[in-house]
């Protein structure tokens, strides 16, 4: 019996990962009345109004989370009044959020936005196995004041993530270069 365990056809298989069928490249408009902003999102996405942070109400009603149930990928979307809090504090806030993930992430990269309406922000790329490789915070510093953070429901891992993380960029990008804030 142990002379014939020593004779078979074992080939090792190369470790992989399963294969992703990704969506062609749509979008919608969100626009909601009563929301003061509007972009364009995929029509792969659904926008889901956020009502619970933490267990307890959100802040106010624009809240909302851009879900990618095909990708176990969600953007959780949150806005506030620079007018109710300091402007500084909440770009203070937003690289505090960000630099949480300093223990796991390998760099922190943030690059200027300015989109063809006029919005301005900040972009943060963070490389390693981090919880959100992708941040971002989009503002005119006087009325209105976004944050979104793109998360996925899986153990953080770059290279598994990756191809899906860039394809989801690419939505993100056209998120922010489509924003636009509606009382301007």
């Amino acid at each position: 019996m142990v002379l014939s365990s020593c004779n078979s056809d074992y080939t090792p298989k190369p470790r992989g990962y399963f294969k992703i069928q990704f969506p062609e490249k749509q979008y919608q408009v969100f626009n909601q009345p009563g929301y003061p902003y509007s972009f364009e999102y995929p029509v792969y996405a659904k926008v889901v109004k956020d009502s619970s942070f933490f267990g307890e109400a959100t802040e106010n009603p624009w809240w909302i989370n851009i879900d990618f149930p095909q990708f176990n990928g969600r953007i959780y979307v949150s806005y506030k009044d620079p007018r109710k809090e300091k402007f500084d504090k909440l770009i203070s806030d937003s690289y505090k959020m960000t630099n949480k993930n300093t223990v796991k992430a390998s760099s922190i990269d943030d690059s200027l936005i300015v989109n063809p309406n006029n919005v301005h922000g900040i972009f943060f790329k963070l490389g390693g196995n981090v919880a959100t490789a992708n941040q971002f915070l989009l503002t005119d510093t006087t009325r209105h004041f976004l944050r979104g953070a793109l998360y996925f429901d899986a153990t953080p891992n770059e290279d598994s993530l990756g191809i899906v993380n860039r394809f989801l960029m690419e939505d993100v990008r056209h998120m922010i270069n489509t924003f636009a804030w509606k009382d301007q």
